[in-house]
């Protein structure tokens, strides 16, 4: 039988990631990684492509973030370099995405363009590793809360990807074709998913 413990604890990993998944989604509550989103949501397609490999990157940086800042910045005294380190962190792990992206599925790599390389400066992964160091989390918490906010991301793609493959035959107004109506409905998504801020704290 699994003890109170580690029903505890599991109970608390999931919250965490429903915490970043929806409560805090780094997307379209934090407003952060706009910049790929607009660029890439136009296709279900390549928004599933670029938001699988967020989560990937997103969840395995914030755990080794969170081993470097506590394990080697601290003891060091070099919590100032944590923005260059974290960078650098990433920076590694996109290029490793984007090798095993190139070599299993040149179609995706080749829709996704610049976008995949770009994932270094998204600044939805950057932010994630940083407000992870504002909360009391141990490395298995860290992973997942980095695992939680890239579904979140994920998530908040492939639905306005959706949304504008649906309106892309539409006739709509010519100042809303394109970026304008595609703010729009980041706009009316984002009320909903701050609907759901105050409902989990973690």
């Amino acid at each position: 039988m699994v003890g109170s413990e580690n029903l505890s604890f599991i109970g608390s990993l999931a919250l965490i990631f429903i915490s970043a998944a929806f409560t805090d989604n780094v997307l379209l509550a934090r407003f952060l990684g706009m910049c790929s989103c607009l660029g890439v949501s136009k296709k279900v397609d390549t928004s599933t492509g670029l938001g699988v490999a967020v989560i990937f990157v997103t969840a395995s940086t914030a755990a080794l973030n969170f081993l470097v800042y506590k394990y080697i910045l601290i003891p060091l005294g070099l919590e100032y370099l944590r923005l260059i380190t974290f960078i650098i962190v990433i920076a590694a792990f996109v290029q490793f995405v984007e090798m095993v992206v190139e070599r299993f599925s040149p179609k995706l790599y080749n829709a996704l363009g610049i976008f995949l390389p770009l994932i270094t400066v998204n600044c939805a992964i950057l932010g994630i590793s940083l407000f992870m160091l504002n909360k009391p989390y141990n490395f298995v918490q860290a992973f997942f809360f980095g695992l939680g906010g890239g579904f979140g991301w994920f998530l908040a793609i492939i639905l306005i990807g959706g949304i504008r493959e649906k309106i892309k035959e539409s006739a709509l107004p010519k100042g809303l074709a394109g970026p304008g109506i595609t703010l729009i409905i980041i706009g009316i998504m984002s009320l909903a998913f701050v609907g759901f801020s105050g409902m989990i704290k973690i």
